[in-house]
């Protein structure tokens, strides 16, 4: 068929000798955009070389396959059918569709689709034709995007984004700006000066110096709202550039009123905690001080006189009465420091099966009176020797025997321990009883302070209710947990967990070669303003056998070292005039590497008090009331080393 060209176009081929045939193959081959010719089936007919370009295939590579092939797997259009259903009753469509390349990247399209048939309206072929959109759509991502990001900047953000010009005029603004300062976004804010908000001096700031000066925005912390009143906040400032020219600023303010506040709370917190930390300490030495004369003159009483029967059990419940209540203060003290945070385990290798022979022997006198036998299991692959805090395992396991001795008026009990087989780093203690047994209702409840198994007013037997609250927040402490178990009738079994950590070094045994308890007599300085006190050491030590020098006050002790050799000094710290660490600091300055072994004694016995002696000077450390073995181990020990 002969196609008669338009006389503008059959002279321009004419002049350019240049026949209808050639020109549409070179428009064919040469067009920037990809050109199929596709058959009624979606086959791949015939393409040019801008399609190849586009998805990577040769011309080779195309013989056979159908667009579909060429579509991606998440394209709604894939196939030559569901785009002939798009087109309707049309014979062309464009859409941009995604498509796939050769080597698997991901590409955009803008498709052209023709549509030839036949007389008698029959699909001969579709004429396809492809534009790659891939940069345009990305670019169109990223400022989607970038839109989508600002917009979620001023809509969702939780500080105040305030954009403004160079004129120092604000721009835009988010709801939290609206919300802050008061105004209305489009009625106020916008083409507001900035510097009703914080102040001209600071907008000036920011337009000269933001762009090199970081600490710009550090001067700005407050914005004054419509109200006028005053706003704490802690600014930032970005720039903003279009086209890489700086067109003005973003002000992003966060409100720290409410953090103020909170830090105000906390700091009356640790007032608080200050007070009580303080408070504490003055309640412990104001009530040793007094328990250490009644002990120690208890004992004093027992152990030097000649008492009859009835007037030794007199002075036998006074000291009974004198050490519970020294317990109950020991308790109340402990549960304080570890609630405050003031307590810290003091971890090191130790002898796990000794840690429980030990804590059996304190325990045993009161379990023979009853008749009660003791024992223990300790399975096979529990290790002979663990890292941590043995003196703080011994208090629980001491805690939880001394409670199966208390409530077991016969029977048995029993220790276990073994690794959990869930995790095999946690050790598992069972304490087991054949006691009076624990209300079902309470076992959650024995563990919160003063709790008391039997309740108060019925109650049998002594105690504060403050061992397990104790006992509890030690294994805390130690990375585990404690529980009971108990039916109410038949006894209560107790299980805590402990997470030692590994110990590569076992301790080195003790040295056979025992060093006796000194016999001579030793001279013995005795810093004291508490008479009684100073009576009940003085009389303890007097019938060891040895002499002693007492004093008031810190001021006569550095005197009497000065005047005087002494082998043994021991230091109160709270005196007048002179407290115990003034007078400790000037008698070493005078005596240096001379200078006698110095035990603080105070009442105080919170944590830091020792770590404070020892670094003041002192050598060792005893809190009130003194026990007479502890002070007779600590000057033996002391006076032996010099």
């Amino acid at each position: 068929m002969t196609h008669t060209l338009p006389y503008p176009m059959e002279a321009a081929m004419h002049r350019v000798n240049l026949n209808q045939e050639r020109f549409n193959q070179q428009v064919f081959d040469h067009a920037s955009f990809g050109i199929a010719l596709v058959g009624p089936e979606g086959v791949i007919l015939t393409v040019n070389p801008a399609i190849e370009q586009i998805f990577g295939y040769s011309t080779a590579e195309f013989d056979g396959m159908r667009l579909e092939d060429l579509s991606h797997t998440d394209d709604d259009f894939r196939t030559i059918h569901q785009l002939k259903t798009l087109m309707g009753d049309r014979t062309n469509v464009q859409l941009e569709k995604r498509f796939i390349s050769k080597n698997g990247d991901d590409l955009w399209g803008l498709l052209s689709l023709k549509l030839f048939s036949d007389e008698a309206d029959q699909a001969l072929y579709y004429i396809c034709q492809i534009i790659d959109i891939t940069k345009q759509k990305e670019s169109e991502q990223r400022l989607q995007e970038s839109v989508e990001r600002y917009t979620s900047l001023k809509k969702y953000n939780h500080d105040t984004v305030i954009s403004f010009g160079l004129d120092g005029r604000i721009i835009n603004a988010n709801s939290m700006a609206e919300k802050i300062t008061g105004y209305s976004i489009e009625a106020d804010l916008i083409g507001m000066e900035l510097s009703s908000l914080i102040g001209h001096e600071n907008v000036q700031k920011i337009l000269k110096k933001a762009l090199y000066d970081d600490s710009v925005e550090q001067h700005i912390n407050a914005l004054r709202t419509k109200s006028g009143q005053i706003v704490e906040v802690l600014t930032s400032i970005a720039p903003i550039y279009v086209s890489n020219q700086n067109i003005g600023f973003y002000l992003i303010c966060k409100d720290i009123s409410e953090q103020r506040q909170l830090l105000l709370a906390k700091e009356a917190a640790e007032s608080t905690n200050r007070a009580k930390s303080e408070f504490l300490a003055m309640m412990s030495h104001e009530i040793r001080t007094p328990m250490n004369g009644v002990v120690g003159m208890t004992d004093i009483l027992l152990d030097t006189t000649d008492l009859n029967e009835e007037q030794r059990g007199y002075v036998e419940i006074i000291r009974k009465s004198g050490d519970t209540l020294l317990n109950i203060i020991n308790d109340i003290l402990d549960l304080s420091k570890i609630e405050a945070g003031r307590t810290e385990l003091q971890e090191d290798t130790f002898a796990l099966r000794k840690c429980i022979k030990d804590s059996f022997a304190v325990i045993s006198m009161k379990a023979d009176q009853k008749q009660i036998e003791l024992s223990s299991t300790i399975n096979h692959d529990v290790p002979d020797y663990i890292y941590g805090d043995c003196d703080r395992l011994k208090q629980v396991l001491l805690n939880l025997l001394g409670n199966a001795v208390k409530f077991t008026s016969k029977g048995n009990i029993s220790v276990k321990v073994k690794l959990l087989k869930e995790d095999p780093t946690k050790l598992a203690f069972t304490v087991t009883d054949t006691g009076i047994g624990i209300d079902p209702m309470r076992l959650n409840d024995i563990f919160e302070p003063f709790a008391q198994i039997d309740s108060f007013m019925t109650r049998n037997h002594e105690g504060t209710g403050l061992g397990l609250a104790i006992s509890r927040r030690i294994i805390g402490m130690m990375g585990g947990e404690i529980y009971a178990e108990s039916d109410g009738k038949s006894g209560s079994s107790f299980t805590f967990t402990i997470k030692p950590k590994k110990t590569a070094a076992i301790p080195a045994q003790e040295s056979s070669s025992y060093k006796h308890p000194i016999t001579r007599e030793i001279n013995i300085l005795l810093a004291e303003d508490n008479y009684i006190n100073q009576l009940v050491l003085t009389k303890t030590l007097e019938k060891l056998g040895h002499r002693i020098t007492p004093v008031s006050n810190g001021l006569d002790a550095v005197e009497a070292a000065h005047k005087e050799k002494f082998d043994l000094i021991l230091m109160d710290l709270h005196m007048p005039i002179m407290n115990g660490f003034d007078a400790v600091k000037l008698i070493r300055e005078e005596h240096k590497e001379n200078c006698p072994p110095i035990i603080a004694v105070t009442a105080n016995a919170l944590k830091g008090d020792r770590e404070k002696c020892l670094a003041a000077g002192m050598d060792e450390y005893v809190s009130k009331p003194i026990k007479r073995e502890v002070i007779l181990k600590i000057i033996d020990q002391l006076v032996n080393r010099y």
